[in-house]
């Protein structure tokens, strides 16, 4: 007879080996290749170093990294002609002040995305750059004139690099629900919507969620944010495998979420490597956050629910054709994100995805993924469907809050 050896230590080398495989696999087919941009000064640093030197009327500005609460004081503070002046002289610094009134920040993101887009107009003629430099510029020239049109509601923006963007959708000054959509890798200023595969892009899933929601509660006081505001990774390689882009995104998170004005719940709708950076923020989440559903995640850097250290619900959807399930939910050395957040081990509210095909299509139109996205950010727990049917995801007690 032969003998195996099936020791715990055997297994867990098995395992990391196994691990290392898929992502040495996935790193060297060429999706990792990312760009920094080291030892230079962003456009938005520029514009903070500004505003910490600046004042109005004779008094000090704000530390802008200071608490929301204070900063919506200080602008609580102006008169309307003093905040238009501050718009005005540091655009993109006041676009992406936590704690600025929502309005101000639409209005300053306008003033700075047509000065990013008067900068890439010059580059799309600069005969310095390769054939491809000036179309790339092109590309951006036209993707900010987009972000400029009338209905555009601009959160968050800064043009460094890939870029990153946040958009709101609804009035989000007189919500009682908010959903933040958190996207996946390869997420930058140039992906953030799409004119062919539009749900598989952050803008187009938030459109297809509020369209969604004002569907079923046409009088639902509602707002969608999508939010892009985080440096994703760059295809699924070594970046994408460990979580330091989730660890950096996971403060903006948080920082988003505390900054959102009234008393509005908030649900969190993570797609993919988004629900990385939704698991590392759940522990500091405020209790105004009251659902995460993650979908096609690889992990949330936890083995349980309770492992998140949150009161929120958590809920968790795959589709049967998503390649997600093949990575291995693990995390040995760094490398991978934990648990699956559908085994029944980890313990979230495992819900339908009916209707959704691949990796990308959760809101999709006419799926029952997006439908159930909806009723959780309307609060309506008792009509999400779950996985399997039966009412096993709405009767669960983890991560279980006052409806």
């Amino acid at each position: 007879m032969t003998s195996f050896d099936t020791s715990p230590t055997l297994n867990v080398w098995r395992a990391l080996l196994a691990l290392a495989v898929v992502f040495v696999m996935l790193a060297t087919t060429g999706w990792s290749a990312a760009r920094h941009h080291r030892g230079a000064s962003t456009p938005l640093e520029l514009a903070l170093a500004a505003w910490e030197r600046g004042g109005i009327d004779g008094h000090k500005l704000p530390d802008p990294d200071g608490s929301s609460g204070r900063i919506a004081h200080f602008f609580g503070t102006l008169t309307a002609a003093q905040k238009t002046r501050l718009v005005h002289r540091y655009p993109l610094a006041v676009g992406n002040m936590a704690g600025a009134p929502v309005q101000l920040r639409y209005a300053a993101n306008r003033i700075a995305i047509d000065q990013a887009r008067a900068v890439e107009r010059e580059r799309m003629h600069d005969k310095r750059l390769s054939d491809s430099g000036r179309y790339e510029a092109g590309r951006r020239m036209h993707r900010f004139e987009s972000l400029m049109q009338p209905e555009r509601q601009i959160l968050a923006f800064d043009p460094m690099g890939p870029g990153r963007v946040a958009e709101v959708l609804g009035n989000l000054d007189r919500a009682q629900r908010v959903s933040v959509i958190v996207p996946g890798v390869d997420t930058n200023l140039l992906t953030y919507q799409k004119t062919f595969g539009k749900f598989t892009a952050p803008r187009g899933m938030a459109n297809a969620l509020y369209n969604q929601q004002r569907e079923d509660s046409p009088r639902g006081r509602t707002a969608v944010i999508a939010w892009a505001d985080y440096t994703a990774p760059v295809g699924v390689g070594m970046d994408a495998a460990t979580a330091k882009r989730a660890e950096d995104g996971s403060g903006r998170l948080n920082s988003l979420v505390r900054a959102l004005p009234g008393a509005s719940s908030v649900a969190l709708y993570c797609h993919s490597y988004g629900s990385v950076v939704c698991g590392v923020a759940a522990r500091e989440l405020p209790s105004r956050v009251t659902d995460i559903a993650v979908a096609g995640s690889p992990g949330m850097r936890a083995e349980t629910v309770d492992g998140l250290g949150t009161t929120a619900r958590v809920w968790a959807t795959r589709d049967a054709d998503d390649w997600i399930q093949d990575i291995p939910h693990m995390e040995v050395g760094g490398l991978g994100h934990g648990a699956d957040p559908v085994s029944g081990a980890f313990g979230a509210r495992v819900m339908s995805a009916e209707g959704a095909i691949g990796h990308t299509g959760y809101f999709q139109p006419g799926t029952e993924s997006l439908r159930n996205f909806a009723r959780i950010g309307l609060g309506q727990y008792d009509s999400v469907s779950c996985a399997g049917g039966g009412d096993a995801c709405r009767n669960t007690s983890s991560g279980s809050v006052p409806a």
